[in-house]
């Protein structure tokens, strides 16, 4: 089973992006890394494959213009999917964000063309989040705004398209009544450790079943 992980930078994580061999990097250090560490120790006696093809920087164009090179041709038989702040980001800084009907319709674009060749992969749609930290702070009311039409956007995507939805801003907001927020995303955007760590739980929770009762 080959579980491919899609996204901007909080999903590279640093990864490697070269072809030479070098287990120790090539995940990266984002949720991935922990999902792809637990889940090697816990089914052992699975055949399990964990790729990281997250490329920071890119927003919903970026990641359909490599769909071919970077998913399709990888196989996948789960497709996990984190996008949109970088949208949000682009459009708050230079707007040029693909805000919001393009969002959308790149993102239907994408799961149409992933689903038309492989139809029985399984797909997780990650909710991008934001918490009120650094620049993101600086204009939150704006922030708020865009992701809260992303996230709208990705929550109809998940209701028409045989798809799992994680949502994560709920939860990220809940743990910033926790602990300041900065601890879980030290610029607004980007997880720590700890904030990844939920990132990797409510993951593993969410696709568990899919992997347990395929792999």
């Amino acid at each position: 089973m080959r579980i491919l992980f899609q996204g901007d930078s909080i999903t590279d994580g640093n990864r490697l992006k070269t072809n030479e061999c070098d287990l120790n990097h090539q995940i990266g250090h984002s949720y991935a890394y922990l999902v792809t560490s637990q889940w090697s120790f816990q089914n052992y006696n699975k055949q399990l494959k964990f790729i990281n093809r997250g490329i920071s920087g890119n927003r919903i164009f970026d990641l359909y213009a490599r769909l071919q090179e970077d998913v399709l041709k990888i196989e996948p038989d789960v497709l996990s999917i984190l996008i949109g702040v970088n949208d949000v980001g682009q459009q708050v800084k230079e707007k040029a964000g693909h805000m919001p009907k393009r969002f959308e319709k790149a993102y239907r674009m994408l799961l149409d063309d992933v689903l038309e060749e492989r139809p029985n992969c399984r797909i997780v749609l990650c909710e991008p989040f934001i918490l009120p930290v650094a620049q993101v702070k600086e204009q939150y009311e704006l922030w708020n705004c865009l992701i809260s039409e992303v996230q709208a956007s990705i929550g109809r995507i998940a209701e028409d398209y045989p798809v799992l939805y994680i949502p994560l801003q709920e939860k990220f907001n809940k743990l910033a009544s926790l602990r300041e927020p900065e601890y879980w995303l030290w610029d607004g955007v980007h997880p720590t450790e700890a904030g990844h760590q939920m990132i990797a739980n409510e993951w593993m929770a969410a696709v568990s079943p899919w992997v347990t009762n395929n792999a």
